[in-house]
């Protein structure tokens, strides 16, 4: 952000879980595992109960999805965010 601090603190997220990392073999392959990195930054990050399930979450106007299934998700509350601002 404009004053050093980071987008996601403080900020209900989600994105790909450890879970799924591990399970698509990438864990060995990237930098770093999302789930964690977000924690590490001070995001509130949340996932659905089981790996690969559409999730998504709204915090303000930052929507994030968990995984490829979760694109109907985030364009659902997309939709209805831009409603809500019309």
């Amino acid at each position: 952000m404009s004053d050093g601090t980071l987008l996601v603190k403080g900020k209900k997220v989600t994105g790909f879980s450890n879970a799924e990392e591990k399970l698509a073999e990438l864990d060995n392959y990237v930098p770093f595992l999302t789930e964690t990195e977000l924690v590490n930054r001070g995001a509130i990050y949340q996932k659905a109960p089981e790996p690969w399930a559409a999730f998504a979450v709204e915090d303000g106007r930052l929507i994030s999805g968990q995984n490829p299934a979760s694109g109907g998700a985030v364009a659902e509350l997309l939709i209805k965010a831009l409603k809500k601002s019309a």
